[in-house]
């Protein structure tokens, strides 16, 4: 399997995360295209790692992009639940309101 394949199944990733966030009918749909949009960028550096370069450059950078998903995730999934327990919706166009 060429360089070719690894690409073309990280645009489809990209593809479909872009599409997640797009059609935000729900806010853990806009995270879930998030995760793969960066799992798509992972997939890109440890292919390029693995034709093109001798050195741990590109998996240093996709562990480094799995730790600040985690760390995104985690952050996200908090705002989530205190908009959820604030405006009991987890619609992105609901929440157009701030608290006084």
């Amino acid at each position: 399997m060429g360089l070719g394949a690894y690409v073309a199944v990280s645009a489809a990733l990209f593809a479909l995360g872009v599409v997640a966030i797009v059609a935000r009918r729900n806010i853990l749909y806009v995270l879930f295209g998030i995760e793969m949009i960066l799992n798509a960028a992972n997939i890109n550096f440890v292919a390029f790692n693995r034709f093109n370069g001798d050195g741990l450059d590109g998996r240093m950078f996709a562990i480094f992009v799995i730790i600040l998903a985690a760390a995104e995730a985690a952050v996200a999934l908090a705002i989530v639940l205190n908009v959820y327990h604030l405006f009991n919706s987890t619609k992105p166009g609901e929440v157009d309101l701030l608290r006084e």
